[in-house]
């Protein structure tokens, strides 16, 4: 009989396999479109060019952030090469201070300290620290921060002076505009304020 014969389970157990890999590789490929710079939901790294904000999105039932005109980071415009190569030193400066040990990034971290996915995005930086640093933009009142943080006590967590250069800490701050510029599905959640009447 056919469904005895060891070599018609073979067959259909080697089909099977084959097609779920050509299955796999399309869907890694698709998803490694849509998560790379300059994907769907990753926008390329001269996003630090432009101006970024967060909107509620009716059909998408979420916040998204929103990409608009020119906003040039520390007043320079950056070719492709060199938005890249600041943004990636940011992600290497975050990774040699271990940041993530106190904070988290797409929620992944610890929770001692605010996650920073939209960091870039937190209307306290204008309100409230362009005029404690005396810094003529937000990005200059983050890298103020960044490099002597112990200066702006304003909580009780206190976050510990890094000992970052300016060089450092203004890719820190290139990384974090790059990231808030990143679709995260609306995460985190309720980050931006909410309209009247919605909850």
């Amino acid at each position: 009989m056919t469904s005895l014969n060891p070599a018609f389970w073979r067959a259909g157990a080697m089909s099977s396999l084959t097609i779920m890999i050509v299955v796999l590789i399309i869907l890694t490929l698709d998803t490694l479109k849509a998560i790379s710079a300059g994907g769907s939901h990753v926008p390329d790294y001269t996003v630090i060019n432009q101006t970024i904000g967060y909107r509620y999105d009716a059909v998408a039932a979420h916040d998204v952030p929103t990409i608009s005109g020119s906003e040039p980071l520390f007043g320079q415009t950056y070719s492709s090469a060199d938005a890249a190569a600041i943004v990636r030193q940011g992600k290497l400066v975050i990774q040699s201070r271990a940041c993530m040990d106190c904070h988290t990034f797409f929620g992944n971290g610890a929770y001692y300290a605010p996650d920073l996915t939209k960091a870039w995005l937190d209307p306290v930086w204008a309100s409230m620290w362009v005029p404690m640093t005396g810094a003529r933009t937000k990005a200059d009142a983050m890298v103020a921060f960044l490099m002597s943080p112990e200066r702006y006590v304003t909580w009780r967590r206190q976050m510990p002076n890094l000992h970052l250069s300016k060089a450092e800490a203004q890719s820190v701050v290139a990384y974090l505009k790059w990231l808030s510029a990143v679709d995260t599905n609306g995460f985190p959640n309720n980050f931006a304020v909410l309209p009247e009447g919605r909850q």
